[in-house]
């Protein structure tokens, strides 16, 4: 058995490992004057980034250190159809593209936040505004940027032997220079790079994976008796017959496809687009660009990187079938779990190998982290500093307290990480305190009775149901399913009555909504109606958004990413039949967007 003492980085290990750190903090040197600039330039670079830059910045930044732990988890415990756990939110990704992606380029508002008084008018949209920079940017966002740094504390410990504070140290020393010198623009040109580092190194990990000699290639990997139970790509009739099994097919697939989708705020998947995918939206060079990076990277992130990941968690069954076989192995790690399977693997990689899948982990680590730094502290300084605090306050003021608070929301960020476990546990929690707020990021843009009183009612809600839940009832009163159903009706039934029930916006803040981004769709009709009968109609600024080609080219964009997704697992198993026809669907998909590329994107 591997035994933690025994792995060594060799010199070329470390030279790869402290090549990367220097270009990345040369990178933040350069740009750091620029960036210095203004808050625009910091914290979106002058709105002038192109689609591909911004797509491949997308795609790194959802390649977290964690997630290939997590996807781990999901395939030691479930098997692989446990996935659709994650990838029923590619629905809400395609809408994000034809739909949201050039509402948000039209708002031109500087972060997300400040769509509420974009929307909204008055005291509450104020209060909205403020309250959620600070409950997004600062506390979610730490509890977002924790689950990650428990990935690096994971692979310290199996990789290098080192303990949680050493881990979690050195993780985010670098880190924090880079993102506070760099900003925006840093943090996108380093994330072409870690992309592309990231991606060899996974399917590098993949390989020597196969490559083990108890594993022997990818046939003996599928046929081995630890695995084959572990393969299908959907639930089978069996799974149905045990109720441990009952729940978590009704937790992890039917769920996610039917509400998780559309019902849950996720960072990287929100309904509607939001968070640091907006940012990217925001700082495209135009509508187009917009589009085109979304586009990007839902297909970037959905269809092609999953399988390495789940190849080595695979592989990870033969070699450590339990979690007492990865203690046996490293004996000194103090967070072992199913998700520990990952970083266990990769300390068969060679020399030179080693270094830069190391590597590639660490650039995975940065660029979600930097991006979480860089998007909350936007937030802090645009939403919280300049719009209460000093509103007079100069540019080189601003950029200061963005810089400030990357440090401390780092420092933050590391004390809540050495107390978490498990990965999937921490997406769980994610999932649950966002449950319910979903349909409302949706509607938003498209119904005029939707008003701050409903954000503030499905914020607090979701998150009372969710903490009474976790600490106010026994533990397994309530399955995972359905504790997530109870929050997503509960929380709903609240803000839809809220919304219903309170006075929507001032008249003339909705008709300057329509007038700057113009939607369209039915729930507008009555504001533009009493315009027109007023005498003064609203004269948009673009033209209204063609929801029925949106919805089209939603459902065209879905068949094209599980089409690849689907189509390469199937023939990588053997059955070429079926696995062809999946590809074929995704090209017939991907020709009918491109026919109507230009309508949808004008």
């Amino acid at each position: 058995m591997h035994i933690l003492a025994e792995m060594k980085l060799a010199g070329i290990d470390w030279t790869i490992l402290i090549s990367f750190f220097a270009v990345a903090l040369g990178i933040g040197v350069v740009v750091s004057r620029q960036s210095g600039k203004s808050s625009g330039e910091f914290f979106l670079s002058g709105r002038h980034m192109p689609w591909w830059l911004l797509g491949f910045s997308m795609v790194a930044t959802t390649f977290s250190t964690d997630t290939p732990n997590f996807v781990t988890d999901l395939v030691r415990t479930s098997g692989v159809w446990a996935n659709w756990m994650w990838w029923a939110f590619i629905i809400t990704g395609m809408l994000t593209v034809f739909i949201y992606a050039k509402l948000w380029r039209r708002s031109e508002v500087l972060t997300d936040v400040e769509f509420y008084e974009l929307r909204y008018s008055g005291k509450s949209a104020a209060f909205l505004r403020g309250f959620r920079a600070i409950y997004l940017g600062v506390l979610f966002n730490i509890i977002i940027m924790a689950s990650v740094s428990l990935a690096a504390i994971k692979i310290g410990e199996t990789m290098l032997g080192w303990g949680p504070g050493q881990s979690v140290v050195v993780a985010m020393v670098v880190t924090v220079i880079f993102s506070s010198m760099g900003g925006f623009k840093g943090v996108i040109l380093t994330d072409f790079l870690l992309f592309i580092i990231a991606m060899v190194g996974a399917f590098a990990a993949a390989y020597y994976a196969v490559s083990h000699p108890d594993i022997g290639g990818l046939d003996g990997l599928f046929n081995h008796e630890a695995v084959k139970q572990k393969l299908n790509l959907f639930p089978t009739q069996g799974d149905w017959n045990d109720t441990d099994t009952k729940n978590a097919v009704i937790t992890l697939f039917v769920l996610p496809l039917a509400i998780q989708w559309w019902s849950v705020w996720y960072p990287g998947a929100e309904p509607g687009g939001g968070g640091y995918l907006a940012q990217r939206m925001l700082a495209a060079k135009n509508e187009k660009h917009a589009v085109g990076a979304t586009l990007f990277f839902q297909v970037a992130h959905y269809a092609i990187r999953p399988w390495p990941w789940i190849i080595v968690a695979l592989a990870s069954l033969v070699v450590f079938p339990e979690i007492s076989d990865i203690q046996k192995a490293f004996p000194d790690a103090k967070k072992v779990a199913h998700d520990s399977g990952y970083p266990a693997m990769l300390t068969f990689l060679p020399a030179g190998w080693l270094g830069l899948v190391l590597t590639s982990l660490v650039a995975a680590y940065m660029s979600t982290i930097s991006t979480h730094l860089n998007w909350g502290s936007s937030y802090v300084v645009n939403d919280f500093w300049k719009r209460f605090i000093k509103p007079d306050a100069s540019e080189k003021q601003l950029v200061l307290v963005g810089r400030v608070s990357t440090v401390v929301m780092m420092g933050l960020t590391a004390l809540l990480a050495l107390s978490m476990e498990s990965a999937l546990d921490n997406f769980k929690l994610i999932t649950h305190i966002g449950a319910g707020t979903g349909l409302l990021f949706i509607l938003r843009w498209f119904w005029w009775r939707i008003n701050p009183a409903s954000e503030i009612a499905a914020m607090l809600v979701s998150f009372a149901v969710a903490m009474w839940l976790r600490f106010g009832v026994e533990k397994g009163s309530f399955e995972v399913w359905q504790e997530l159903c109870l929050i997503v009706g509960i929380t709903t039934a609240a803000w839809l009555l809220t919304a219903l029930f309170t006075k929507p916006s001032d008249t003339a803040k909705l008709r300057s909504f329509i007038e700057k981004t113009n939607p369209g769709g039915p729930g507008w009709k009555k504001i533009i109606t009493e315009a027109e009968q007023a005498g003064t109609p609203i004269k948009p600024l673009h033209d209204a958004v063609n929801l029925p080609l949106g919805i089209l080219n939603t459902v065209l964009g879905c068949v094209l990413v599980y089409g690849i997704l689907l189509g390469s697992g199937l023939i990588m198993y053997g059955q070429t039949g079926m696995g062809g026809a999946f590809v074929a669907a995704a090209v017939l998909a991907g020709i009918g967007i491109i026919a109507t590329w230009k309508k949808s994107v004008s």
